[in-house]
């Protein structure tokens, strides 16, 4: 009998080979999704530091929507997200999708950063 891979089993290693290129700077940190199924998060991260410079969710209680887990929710995330990088002095990024596909909830989260001001 022949069974699939995990479907986060799978993610990850999409991710380790994403961010043996992708790494963010301090001054250029690195903007990192993850998603579950009820909630999204965010991470704006230094990896020379070693160092998460911003972070946004939905658990946050900035964030004030009906379901966490839609797209509304995602963009909202976002734009926390962008608002947050900016109040550090932090316009240009570099975005991680965290091995997930760019469609839905990370795309949603990533154009509402970006229409918020940050450049990627």
């Amino acid at each position: 009998m022949i069974t699939k891979p995990d479907k986060n089993v799978t993610r990850k290693k999409r991710h380790a080979r994403v961010r043996r290129s992708i790494s963010g700077t301090a001054a250029r940190p690195r903007l990192n999704v993850y998603r579950s199924n009820k909630h999204i998060y965010a991470q704006l991260i230094d990896d020379v530091n070693q160092v998460t410079v911003a972070s946004a969710s939905t658990n946050d209680n900035g964030v004030e929507v009906e379901s966490t887990g839609n797209v509304e929710a995602a963009k909202k995330v976002g734009e926390l997200i962008a608002q947050r990088a900016q109040e550090n002095g932090y316009k240009n990024i570099v975005f991680d999708r965290g091995g997930y596909l760019y469609h839905g909830r990370v795309k949603a989260l990533a154009e509402a950063a970006r229409e918020a001001g940050l450049e990627f």
